[in-house]
């Protein structure tokens, strides 16, 4: 089963207490696709400018992630500098360049239409509702957002919210959105809005999943050394969305696997910058660290 993601190719500029990387491959759709392809074929639509590297689109295609929905227009690529201090949990954005992204619309193939599995992730809710109008009948759809479309396109954002199955938020967009302190009064107040599940990432403190029929909190992955937090929730949609297009089902015990797999994956991606370790992944180490992980848990 294929899954098709919307969201950002970008160039990052990254500064931690590790180091710095500049002009790295990064965006919300490749940190995706990264743990997603190791469950099963990813479709990738996004726009890149002229300035945009051949070398990462022959390395995405390497990685078997179709791009032929990824679009190069006359402009400069979309651009993030940003900068980790502390406990490395968010990052100051010190530059953003929106570029071709400012006046990017999609456009599928006949194929793409007809995938059963749909992620928006970060983007514009006005670009991720034209992408879903042109999808066929989706089986599942996910969406993921940023406190800076909650701040500006919220009525858009909450007017997409009603076409979803499964909203992805941090714990600060969570609150933002639903106006709600506590993390269980907020994931309540989400899936008032539409969607039949709620998924609340927490860094370092795990992840909160809540729908009608069950909650569940589980841990990050005990990573010892964090390096580059930078798409590490979006690694984390990857591999939930990933199994559940893999497991061609929806129920409590495939849901709790995909959160499983999700938080393995993202804590490969904090341990390196950018993609340079989950680019590297394949599934043998993503079931050792799963193993792993279970029993750090298990009582």
């Amino acid at each position: 089963m294929s899954i098709i993601v919307l969201g950002t190719v970008a160039l990052d500029t990254v500064k931690t207490p590790f180091g710095k990387r500049e002009l790295m491959l990064g965006g919300s759709a490749v940190h995706f696709s990264m743990s997603a392809r190791l469950f099963t074929k990813v479709s990738l639509v996004a726009v890149v400018g002229k300035d945009f590297p051949q070398k990462h689109i022959k390395f995405l295609k390497e990685k078997s992630i179709d791009v032929s929905s990824v679009v190069c227009e006359d402009g400069p690529c979309f651009k993030w500098e940003g900068e980790y201090v502390g406990d490395l949990n968010s990052a100051n954005t010190l530059h953003t360049e929106l570029g071709v992204l400012a006046a990017f619309r999609p456009k599928l193939t006949l194929e793409q239409k007809k995938i059963k599995y749909v992620f928006l992730a970060n983007l514009d809710p006005e670009i991720q509702m034209h992408v879903l109008e042109n999808m066929g009948k989706p089986s599942l759809v996910g969406l993921d957002s940023m406190n800076f479309w909650i701040h500006h396109k919220r009525a858009e954002l909450i007017s997409l919210l009603k076409y979803v199955d499964i909203y992805v938020a941090n714990d600060q967009e969570a609150r933002s959105l639903s106006q709600e302190t506590h993390l269980i009064k907020a994931a309540k107040a989400l899936h008032a809005m539409g969607p039949k599940m709620i998924l609340i990432k927490k860094g370092e403190h795990g992840v909160l999943f809540y729908s009608d029929k069950f909650i569940l909190s589980l841990p990050a992955y005990p990573t010892e050394k964090v390096i580059d937090p930078t798409g590490a929730g979006d690694t984390f949609a990857g591999g939930f969305m990933g199994y559940l297009a893999k497991a061609k089902k929806i129920d409590q015990l495939s849901l709790k696997r995909a959160l499983a797999y999700g938080t393995v994956a993202a804590s490969f991606n904090v341990e390196g910058f950018g993609v340079e370790k989950t680019s590297k992944l394949n599934f043998k180490d993503l079931e050792g660290r799963l193993g792993q992980f279970k029993e750090c848990f298990h009582f």
